[in-house]
């Protein structure tokens, strides 16, 4: 069965004033959907196709070669953004409870410490690509950044949070203002929905 789009949880200008309802738009109805239409042509007819988009992002570089790059690129940019439209929401921020939060205090110190580690890391990847938290294999969270569409899935890895810097997110309302979109964006950081990944990850 083909990957679909999926729809957003909320509406287009829902996260004002953080993301713009054109940024959102653009994004999700022209970005998104661009992967989406071409992970399902490059799996197309091939022992892959069927499969969840987790073991084929995991098996990437299993792939033949006549699809790996357009699978690396557009199965990440769907598998990314399915998980950047559910990690955020209106009336959303704050700080994580429970699991979650004694797991970042034990693994950067505070939670401060962690926002700071992960901005960086999103702030100074080169070019266009992704800030992560992520679940290791080992079941250790890491906070790292990744270049273009790749995702913490093609390194055996559970991404539970996960904000994108390609210019395409943030351009249009921030201009080469990458620092000021990363400080406004954990206003939309929903812990509920990160906490729950985290919980399965660990399971």
């Amino acid at each position: 069965m083909a990957f679909t789009l999926p729809e957003l949880p909320y509406d287009y200008n829902a996260l004002e004033p953080h993301i713009d309802e054109e940024t959102m738009r653009l994004h999700h109805g022209k970005h998104h959907a661009g992967y989406t239409k071409k992970f399902n042509a490059a799996i197309e007819g091939t022992e892959w196709e069927g499969k969840s988009v987790e073991e084929i992002l995991g098996n990437v570089n299993a792939l033949d070669a006549s699809i790996q790059g357009a699978v690396r690129n557009n199965g990440g940019g769907y598998a990314n953004h399915d998980l950047f439209w559910k990690v955020m929401g209106p009336n959303a921020g704050g700080a994580p409870e429970g699991a979650l939060a004694d797991a970042i205090n034990a693994a950067f110190g505070s939670f401060d410490e962690f926002k700071a580690k992960f901005q960086n890391a999103a702030a100074t990847q080169f070019g266009s690509g992704w800030g992560w938290l992520a679940l290791d294999g080992d079941g250790n969270l890491q906070v790292y950044g990744t270049a273009n569409q790749d995702s913490p899935l093609m390194q055996g890895h559970t991404p539970l949070l996960g904000v994108d810097v390609w210019e395409h997110a943030y351009y249009k309302k921030y201009g080469p203002g990458r620092g000021d979109y990363l400080t406004n964006w954990w206003n939309l950081v929903r812990w509920d929905v990160v906490a729950e990944n985290f919980a399965a990850a660990k399971k």
